[in-house]
């Protein structure tokens, strides 16, 4: 197969180390440029010395004329409002985008607004004509229509946590569609690189906090994704916190069961929903999870649990931020987009700092 030319923009971020930490051991990808704010002239080795020698490439300026090689798909590991500014620029010629923010995350206008408005942005979309043929990132339940598609909007990390962790139970229709709870936490590096006093060592350290209770953007991607797999409309209550932790999301989820089943059967419909999705693995009560166990990698661990005093059904579900959150299901739907294997390039667990 010929090799899949990849333009990271914002590659000096989180997502874009992210992505590059991936994208220069991957057997099919070759990245022909780094363009960032931050950096540029620069070996990008000089911004994180842990690639020297796997990626000295010099960081180039926004000013896209200065890439010469043809590009095959481009990276958006930007803020919220870069990528639909620049994606028609890209699509004419002849490339395809992932966009790591919200900007593609939804298919119509109105919901593009709503989501704009809770992170305070403004609520016009510079892009609309291409929202319509959008596709939400999340190869375990939109992978055919990934395939095919021009832009894809990378799902947020809490989002994917919480749909991955309740889709099973929801298309089989376990739980009852009201009074649905998602109690999820997250380490630090979720709100980016940029410094922040909240995040500053000395007042994050032994210190954790909910936040955005009810008006988390996140939200809205999980819920609709919950009302296309039961085709009705569902809300939820989302609580988000961050804790003292660097990289890793955990996200308790609880449904009230229909009927009393057997954890032993709810484990078996979760294994049958995701047999074709190779980054989801499953335990019962028995194989208790943690963070750690995810970490640097793309996998979604599911923990499955049955109240049986209150015929609740509790799911932990452990993902990582940064890959599984981010660059890793970027890379996941490069993937499935060029028609390579999921896990081409992902499948060497815990190599990151």
């Amino acid at each position: 197969m010929p090799e899949i030319n990849v333009a990271i923009v914002g590659a000096c971020g989180y997502g874009g180390c992210g992505s590059v930490e991936i994208l220069a051991f991957h057997p099919y990808a070759k990245i022909v440029a780094l363009v960032d704010q931050e950096g540029v002239g620069k070996p990008y080795s000089s911004i994180y010395p842990h690639l020297k020698g796997f990626c000295d490439m010099v960081i180039l300026s926004p000013e896209f004329d200065s890439i010469k090689e043809k590009v095959d798909v481009v990276f958006f590991a930007t803020p919220d409002g870069v990528g639909q500014s620049y994606a028609p620029y890209w699509i004419k010629r002849g490339a395809r985008i992932i966009d790591f923010s919200g900007d593609f995350r939804f298919q119509d206008l109105d919901r593009y607004k709503e989501y704009a408005k809770r992170i305070g942005k403004p609520e016009d979309h510079s892009s609309p004509e291409l929202l319509k043929d959008a596709v939400y990132g999340l190869p375990e339940l939109h992978r055919e229509e990934i395939r095919n598609a021009k832009v894809v909007g990378n799902p947020g990390c809490f989002a994917v946590s919480c749909i991955l962790g309740l889709a099973p139970a929801l298309s089989s229709n376990l739980v009852y569609l009201d009074g649905i709870i998602l109690d999820a936490k997250t380490g630090v590096s979720g709100a980016g690189k940029r410094p922040n006093p909240t995040f500053h060592y000395p007042h994050r350290y032994d210190n954790m906090n909910a936040y955005r209770i009810g008006m988390h953007q996140h939200v809205l991607e999980i819920e609709r994704e919950f009302s296309l797999l039961t085709k009705q409309e569902i809300k939820v209550t989302f609580t988000p916190h961050v804790i003292p932790l660097t990289r890793g999301i955990l996200s308790t989820i609880y449904g009230r069961l229909k009927e009393r089943c057997d954890v032993k059967e709810v484990v078996q419909v979760y294994k049958e929903f995701y047999k074709k999705s190779p980054f989801i693995r499953i335990a019962g009560p028995e194989e208790p999870q943690q963070s750690f166990y995810v970490r640097g990698t793309n996998f979604c661990n599911l923990w499955i649990n049955v109240d049986q005093r209150t015929n609740t059904l509790i799911v932990v579900s452990h993902i990582d931020n940064l890959m599984k959150g981010q660059a890793g299901n970027a890379v996941q739907n490069m993937n499935v987009m060029f028609g390579l294997a999921e896990t081409t390039g992902l499948m060497r667990p815990g190599q990151y700092p």
